[in-house]
């Protein structure tokens, strides 16, 4: 069962017996985020960090949105685009951070990368980038592939829904970034129809999202 990271008594403990140092690597989320096994989208999902909860930022890799942190069973790996942290007394994109922000490049792990990740069994391409979402209205402002976007459109689908999506699964489509709600998907995604429902769904990154057909965000990531 995917579980949520980091309760804030266990991260106060974790902050006072590390120290200053990792102090300055302490980041939050600006959404729900999945933290997954591995750095890139096809790796499965082994927890979430609810939006505002924060975790310990262990590094990113170079020239990469991919960062690993650290998490009761080990190790984490995060998309920097959702995360946010104080660099010089200002709350700043981790994807964003200045250049002497002191952040550690770590390796990657070995048997896999950004794209062409092994899930299940199944090699996927990376077919396009995940398009907007919460971190412009959080922050002022995203960057790369995140492009700003809207909170607050989060929905609650019915459970005749959840079950109806979950009984018919999808092949997934795999796109750079990662699913939250408020972000939209490109054109070239198709997406399935609900019978007798105003979204429609798609598997995006191995995990069913609902989608709004009329602005193509995200309202509701089902886990």
């Amino acid at each position: 069962m995917k579980h949520s990271l980091f309760l804030p008594a266990t991260l106060g403990a974790f902050l006072a017996l590390s120290g200053a140092a990792f102090a300055e690597t302490a980041v939050s989320a600006t959404a729900d985020l999945n933290v997954r096994a591995g750095p890139g989208p096809q790796y499965p999902v082994i927890g979430v960090i609810a939006a505002g909860q924060s975790t310990i930022l262990r590094g990113c890799l170079d020239n990469s949105k991919w960062c690993s942190i650290s998490e009761s069973g080990g190790e984490g790996w995060v998309y920097a685009d959702y995360l946010v942290g104080d660099f010089g007394g200002q709350q700043v994109v981790l994807s964003q951070r200045p250049a002497d922000s002191g952040v550690v490049m770590v390796d990657r792990p070995k048997g896999g990368g950004d794209t062409g990740a092994v899930v299940g069994g199944v090699t996927g391409a990376i077919a396009g980038a995940v398009i907007g979402g919460p971190v412009g209205a959080a922050v002022g402002g995203g960057a790369g592939v995140i492009a700003g976007g809207a909170t607050g459109t989060a929905i609650d689908p019915p459970g005749e829904v959840r079950t109806y999506v979950a009984s018919r699964p999808l092949e997934p489509v795999y796109l750079d970034g990662e699913v939250v709600v408020g972000a939209s998907l490109p054109e070239t995604v198709q997406l399935a129809a609900i019978p007798d429902y105003q979204y429609r769904y798609v598997y995006v990154n191995n995990q069913p999202v609902l989608v709004d057909p009329s602005t193509r965000r995200i309202v509701y990531v089902m886990r």
